[in-house]
């Protein structure tokens, strides 16, 4: 009866969807890698990447089942448990973590890796929504603000000191916030810190940007309503702005990383590396133009055979799809994300418990802001941050967790039937 019950009950089109995009990546992966092999191989090879890769997707099906078959209060229940011991994982590679590429992301076994930070987006996503269905809580309160943001800071701080860009996606955690009652001035305050961080960077000159910070705050002042003026508080954001903007030049040539400082100069166009840091983005350009209207076919893509695209089967997966099925092959891939997205939220509005309804926003969320780093970046309008494509980059964490945490989300849906 129980697996009749969640056979029925599970959202099949997610379901479908997930299967499609995974099909599609491993087939990308398939190609991406035939560069580096010499002579016939199984598909099964576990030496070539698409062997792995086929290994990873063989054993998500297990773990699909157990998410399924496991009692869908168990997360709810368990969300502290779980976010705990994802934090100390990740605080171990502190001690146990293996170096790769500069970055003790691993914890390694062998010719295999886990990377705990691809787990902690779910154990997050669960710990949020557990302390926002709590019936107290109340965003406009400052201590439960304070509460929130510390729940969704401390993974992104952990994980940021070793893989700044993969510690981006949870500021999509705010926007999960706001839809539950944060004041939208901190959206707001982000999204100026943004404008101002690039200001920066273009113009390497804080009197500018201090200059431009005034002119607004002046024609906003005399814009403005007698009732709404208030000086003291236009010279209290200005003085902000202004520590904020001296700021960044001291953060960007001392925190960031000199590859950080290297991609972000060639996306503004201040530096110009063809064969260096700026190799990846002009190769994945290449590729996707290269692909034109209906692509080159399936194996038949002479960037992608010839290796010219490095880390083409992780973070520049999509370069192989512009190239070999092109405009159109891309469009079908970016839909069936789309459709998956707008599906989730979808769902998240149907639920009948808070929790459920905030960790579904927390996973569209998610997805969404893997899916648009990671377009943007491989298109050349993001810098490199390493960011992978859910459901098709290569690897076993990064496929495991995102299917953790959509699977999750998909039982909670097929157990809101019995929460009448």
């Amino acid at each position: 009866m129980r697996h009749q019950s969640i056979k029925n009950n599970i959202d099949w089109i997610s379901v479908v969807i997930f299967i499609s995009l995974v099909i599609m990546g491993w087939l990308n992966i398939y190609s991406s890698s035939l560069s580096s092999v010499t002579g016939d191989t199984s598909i099964f090879d576990l030496s070539q990447f698409y062997g792995k890769q086929l290994l990873y997707i063989g054993l998500a099906f297990p773990l699909i089942l157990m998410i399924l078959f496991v009692e869908g209060k168990f997360y709810e229940k368990y969300s502290s448990v779980i976010y705990t011991v994802s934090m100390l994982s990740i605080a171990g590679l502190f001690v146990f973590g293996k170096s790769v590429k500069g970055q003790a992301n691993w914890y390694s076994f062998g010719s295999f890796g886990i990377q705990p930070s691809e787990f902690a987006k779910a154990a997050t996503a669960l710990a949020l929504a557990k302390y926002l269905s709590d019936v107290q809580v109340n965003l406009k309160n400052l201590n439960h603000q304070m509460i929130a943001m510390a729940i969704v800071f401390f993974p992104a701080l952990l994980i940021g000191i070793h893989d700044p860009g993969s510690a981006l996606v949870y500021a999509i955690f705010f926007v999960v916030l706001y839809r539950e009652g944060l004041p939208g001035w901190y959206l707001m305050t982000g999204f100026i810190a943004i404008i101002l961080f690039v200001l920066m960077l273009i113009t390497n000159n804080p009197f500018i940007v201090i200059g431009i910070a005034f002119l607004v705050l002046a024609i906003n002042y005399y814009r403005s309503r007698l009732i709404d003026r208030n000086l003291i508080a236009s010279g209290i954001v200005l003085v902000i702005i202004a520590l904020f903007s001296f700021s960044v030049s001291f953060v960007f040539n001392n925190i960031f990383k000199q590859h950080h400082r290297d991609r972000f100069n060639i996306l503004l166009g201040k530096q110009v590396d063809m064969k260096g840091i700026g190799y990846n983005i002009h190769q994945s350009e290449i590729a996707i133009g290269s692909g034109g209207w209906i692509g080159k076919g399936y194996l038949e893509g002479t960037q992608t055979k010839g290796g010219f695209v490095p880390e083409q089967h992780t973070d520049y997966i999509f370069t192989t799809v512009g190239e070999e099925w092109g405009f159109l092959g891309s469009l079908v891939v970016i839909g069936l994300f789309v459709a998956l997205f707008l599906r989730i939220i979808y769902l998240a509005e149907r639920q009948k418990t808070k929790f459920s309804r905030v960790y579904g926003y927390c996973v569209a969320g998610i997805l969404f802001t893997h899916f648009f780093i990671n377009i943007a970046m491989v298109a050349g309008v993001f810098p490199t941050v390493g960011i992978p494509l859910p459901f098709f980059s290569y690897g076993g964490s990064g496929l495991w967790g995102f299917t953790i945490l959509l699977f999750i989300f998909l039982k909670m849906d097929a157990n809101k039937i019995n929460e009448w």
